[in-house]
């Protein structure tokens, strides 16, 4: 004896409909973990965003580019993103030996101050920094991290070399 042929037909008729249903609750359940996984992460995000201003200590007397050629010896060629974003690289020109010296005292160390967030970037690659005595018209650079890219393309920043800062300019 079998089962018959009607009775096989009729318990399959439920099958398909109850499958899309398990498989609709599965779609939605992970849909709603990875969306929570989402919101906690941008959460996280939110709640490390730098202060507005840069700490007092980072402070140097405001000059023009030009002041800063007067002050610290130096004139500022340009300060741009590379490595994917996650390096700033500041460039500059020696105008004056003597007064560039100042650029590597380790009082009034060389970094880059997000006008925007007041992120100070100052965490040299690799600890890098050039060493020999400046020369005359010779151009030199930092090459800075950018801790998670916080630093981007257009922004406006503030540059410090030595004891001088020079403001708005802009990263290429």
């Amino acid at each position: 004896m079998g089962v018959s042929r009607t009775a096989i037909s009729a318990s399959h008729r439920w099958v398909r409909p109850v499958g899309y249903a398990a498989g609709a609750s599965v779609t939605v359940l992970v849909m709603t973990l990875v969306f929570s996984f989402l919101a906690a992460r941008s959460d996280e995000r939110e709640a490390r965003k730098p202060a507005a201003t840069a700490p007092a200590q980072w402070q140097r007397p405001v000059v023009s580019e030009a002041g800063l050629a007067e002050r610290s010896g130096v004139r500022i060629q340009h300060v741009a993103l590379s490595g994917g974003g996650g390096l700033l690289d500041l460039r500059f020109q020696v105008v004056d030996p003597d007064k560039a010296a100042a650029v590597h005292d380790l009082a009034t160390p060389a970094a880059v101050v997000d006008e925007t967030t007041g992120l100070v970037v100052n965490q040299l690659l690799m600890g890098h920094s050039h060493t020999a005595p400046f020369k005359t018209g010779v151009t030199y650079y930092l090459v800075f991290e950018n801790p998670g890219n916080l630093v981007q393309r257009g922004s406006d920043v503030s540059v410090l070399l030595g004891n001088a800062q020079v403001e708005h300019v802009v990263v290429e």
